[in-house]
């Protein structure tokens, strides 16, 4: 780590209620599952714990409900040394809850029940702004109410703030806020959602990242699986190849990468190699069950890219 970068999270918090089934249910089916888990997640809290964990010193933003799940969120965040000044408490509503359907073979289906997380809303984002500019980045996704998270991303523009916006949960999203946008990081579905180019592969993964580019970012990576990720920016199109590991649980792979990448990015290193990294924590991620618990450290990532680069050594 060449600095530790300040970021703010300003996003959600889930608890999720996984079941692990041989294979999920087809429509007015039962199945047998094989276990049941309760992991802390959500994408706001997923993204703040990968960054902590990678080095970064992390400020989260959000609301959750006055309820135990609350509870047990705010003491695991206090844990990781991300500062929770900024979360805040309804007594009106529940902490978000996601229940996740997850099959044999790493694939997961998932319902979201937001919760308190909607009640994040615009007074209570200018609470922030005084706070706000002291950070070198900003990390937003949208498990939030969008005009909270549109209004967030001009503040931090405003302020000269970089905007990593992960465009997660699917759904379209308006010119001006892509303009808005440092890194915009949909997976293919979400890219495909965005410009109407259904993403298959690379090539058609170039074709849908210059349509959001035309549309105002200035970068966009669309994260890819375990064939990497694509890197485009101006003219240029980077494939930055990924890793391959066998699949435990893909869930937060992708908060693991938005993490990585804004805590790479905000030491200074160049885009390539941040993204080159944030693949590498997104595979070792899926290895492990859940989402929080599966996110790995500096020195965990450190240690697997030194194993990956001795086998393909000797490949």
């Amino acid at each position: 780590m060449v600095k530790k970068p300040r970021i703010m999270v300003i996003g959600s918090f889930m608890i999720d209620l996984v079941v692990r089934t041989p294979r999920a249910p087809k429509s007015g089916e039962t199945v047998i599952g094989s276990s049941f888990n309760r992991f802390l997640g959500g994408k706001g809290a997923n993204q703040a714990v990968a960054a902590a964990r990678l080095g970064a010193s992390v400020t989260m933003a959000g609301k959750l409900g006055k309820d135990f799940f609350g509870d047990e969120m705010l003491v695991a965040l206090e844990e990781e040394g991300i500062s929770v000044g900024h979360v805040l408490r309804d007594a009106s509503a529940s902490t978000g809850i996601g229940s996740i359907t997850l099959d044999d073979g790493g694939d997961n289906r998932i319902v979201v029940v937001p919760g308190a997380n909607l009640r994040f809303n615009l007074a209570d984002l200018a609470t922030l702004e005084p706070v706000m500019a002291s950070h070198d980045l900003l990390m937003l996704q949208l498990e939030m109410d969008i005009e909270t998270v549109k209004e967030a991303v001009k503040m931090g523009s405003k302020h000269g703030v970089p905007v990593v916006l992960n465009p997660a949960p699917a759904r379209e999203l308006e010119d001006d806020l892509l303009a808005t946008v440092t890194y915009l990081t949909p997976n293919e579905t979400e890219a495909e959602l965005l410009t109407g180019v259904p993403v298959r592969d690379l090539q058609s993964a170039k074709r849908a990242a210059a349509v959001l580019l035309d549309r105002g970012p200035k970068n966009v990576i669309i994260t890819l699986g375990e064939k990497g990720a694509l890197l485009a920016s101006g003219d240029s199109f980077i494939h930055v190849d990924g890793f391959s590991v066998q699949p435990v649980d893909t869930v937060a792979a992708g908060d693991a990468f938005n993490g990585a990448l804004a805590t790479q990015v905000s030491c200074g290193f160049p885009l390539e190699e941040a993204v080159q990294y944030a693949n590498a924590v997104g595979a070792l991620t899926v290895t492990r069950q859940g989402a929080i618990p599966s996110l790995p450290t500096e020195q965990e990532v450190e240690e697997f890219l030194g194993k990956m680069t001795r086998r393909r050594a000797h490949a």
